[in-house]
């Protein structure tokens, strides 16, 4: 009974260790609450895009991964690129932006 118990005890204290490892970012996977983090930031800068009348009507696809921010899209001009590199980078989060917005 007492060997039964302490080896329960050893399974449970193996099986919370595992599951805080899993929690764990490695260079690889990105944890929840990067992800997380990733997911504001990324609507952070939408939302800023949006509310800006001069970008609102181009789309513009942002992503983010651990802070690096990257904008794709269309737009008109080399002003118009210019201006939403500058708000994304103004957010707070951002580490740094890769600016991929193509003139047609």
């Amino acid at each position: 009974m007492k060997m039964s118990c302490l080896a329960i005890r050893f399974l449970v204290v193996l099986a919370m260790i595992a599951a805080f490892a899993a929690c764990a970012a490695t260079p690889e996977r990105t944890s929840t609450g990067e992800y997380i983090d990733d997911s504001v930031l990324t609507t952070k800068i939408k939302a800023k895009l949006a509310a800006d009348d001069f970008l609102k009507s181009f789309q513009i696809s942002v992503e983010s991964h651990k802070g690096i921010v990257q904008l794709s899209g269309f737009v008109d001009s080399q002003n118009t690129i210019d201006k939403a590199g500058k708000i994304a980078r103004e957010v707070k989060g951002v580490i740094s932006v890769k600016n991929d917005l193509l003139v047609k």
